[in-house]
């Protein structure tokens, strides 16, 4: 899950050597906190946040295979 992050938000923003994630592994819930620039968090959260819901959606979609849920956090 966490190179899934890593590759869409390095694709999306202007300086992807910034972009840091990281996982937080619980029983059932996996937390991914998302870091990147100050000058590419709009890139990434998008027009009124649909970047981010689809990133979100792609991520719902990807751990509802492995039988766990997942949580992404942008972190500013």
């Amino acid at each position: 899950m966490k190179e899934l992050v890593e590759y869409i938000a390095k694709a999306l923003v202007d300086n992807p050597g910034a972009v840091k994630v990281n996982e937080v592994e619980g029983e059932q819930t996996s937390v991914l906190e998302l870091k990147v620039a100050k000058e590419d968090l709009g890139k990434v959260i998008g027009r009124q946040g649909r970047t981010a819901r689809a990133m979100r959606t792609i991520l719902n979609a990807a751990s509802t295979k492995l039988r766990k849920r997942s949580v992404l956090e942008i972190l500013e």
